[in-house]
């Protein structure tokens, strides 16, 4: 089946939306663009040229190029702030549509969308493509072995110096909002607990070009007892991290460290005595499932594969709430200096 599509939103973002969608061989001949929405025609124009998308539709006009084209999907790159209204015309226009992260700019939002979605009989799912890379996978996959006993702690670090420019610049808590959301969503499925309660404290450091909000410490408490500690800053230079943090797990015999890229230590207990413990090292498996480590072309091939099933998207709006709202309520305990619960 070739699944016709419209993408909205043609800033620099969509790039890798159709770099994914052209390229990948998990996607081939299984995505149509059809049509092409921008605030400023003119920019959609150009993407579907660099893109040689001879034949879509170009406007600015959301629901008049949906009702034109009757695409299967929509594809949502729009800034945050635009999002619901967005995702609201593609549901009611019978698409299924993916959105790029965050999934609302506020939880009622994205409660409001999991509810319409429910409603339309239509799936919206977020683009979470870091749990769709190697590395994540293969420590969901050793936790859920158990070689490490029971999970106690996570603590993931993220540290860039990023000078984006533009609205990343000027909006409110950057660094939790559009960043950490990735972070947050690779500890809960990595560890597979549920969030449940927040202490979070957000800074703008010295020298940061950010107007607010360039650095978070966190501290979550997860389902079973496990702490998940967060650290962050967009605005860190001399030692940055790789994007997809750097991570220590722990559990009951052992802990492992992953650097966020091809790095991998692990280690448990080898004897019952003595002050210190004798270590062992132990392998990292590999990934059960490649095709779910390619990033953003997984996340697009898990959403139509999903669609095509009838089954429900690992990324669908559903849980990713759950996710989002591990980013509000670390956002309200900055703002209040006071833990707080985690309701989704």
């Amino acid at each position: 089946m070739i699944f016709r599509a419209v993408l909205v939103g043609c800033g620099s973002m969509s790039k890798g939306w159709l770099e994914a969608i052209t390229s990948s061989d998990l996607l081939k001949g299984r995505i149509r663009i059809v049509g092409l929405v921008d605030l400023d025609p003119a920019t959609a124009a150009a993407r579907a040229a660099e893109f040689g998308l001879h034949d879509a539709v170009i406007g600015h006009d959301l629901g008049e190029i949906l009702s034109q084209t009757q695409p299967d999907l929509m594809f949502d790159v729009v800034i945050p702030d635009a999002r619901r209204a967005v995702v609201e015309t593609g549901l009611r226009h019978n698409c299924h549509v993916l959105s790029e992260k965050p999934m609302a700019s506020s939880l009622a939002d994205a409660q409001a969308l999991v509810a319409l979605a429910a409603e339309t009989g239509r799936t919206h799912a977020i683009v979470q493509n870091r749990r769709f890379i190697s590395g994540v996978r293969r420590i969901r996959s050793m936790l859920d072995s158990g070689v490490l006993g029971d999970l106690t702690a996570l603590h993931g670090d993220f540290f860039i110096g990023a000078h984006f420019g533009g609205f990343r610049d000027q909006m409110h808590s950057p660094l939790l909002l559009d960043m950490a959301i990735h972070t947050l969503d690779a500890a809960r499925f990595m560890g597979n607990k549920v969030p449940q309660s927040v202490y979070c404290l957000e800074t703008n450091p010295r020298g940061s070009w950010y107007a607010q909000g360039a650095a978070a410490n966190a501290i979550f408490e997860m389902s079973d007892g496990v702490v998940f500690n967060y650290r962050g800053s967009w605005c860190a230079e001399g030692a940055p991290t790789s994007w997809e943090g750097a991570w220590r797990i722990i559990g009951t015999r052992g802990s492992l460290i992953w650097d966020g890229a091809d790095s991998f230590e692990a280690r448990v207990t080898a004897n019952d005595g003595g002050f210190l413990r004798e270590l062992r090292p132990v392998p990292v498996p590999t990934a059960p499932d490649p095709d779910q480590t390619h990033g953003h072309a997984s996340v697009l091939a898990e959403f139509i594969s999903a669609i095509a099933t009838g089954r429900t998207p690992e990324t669908d709006g559903s849980d990713n709430i759950k996710s989002l709202a591990m980013v509000f309520a670390a956002i309200e305990s900055a703002n209040t200096q006071r833990r707080v619960k985690i309701c989704a």
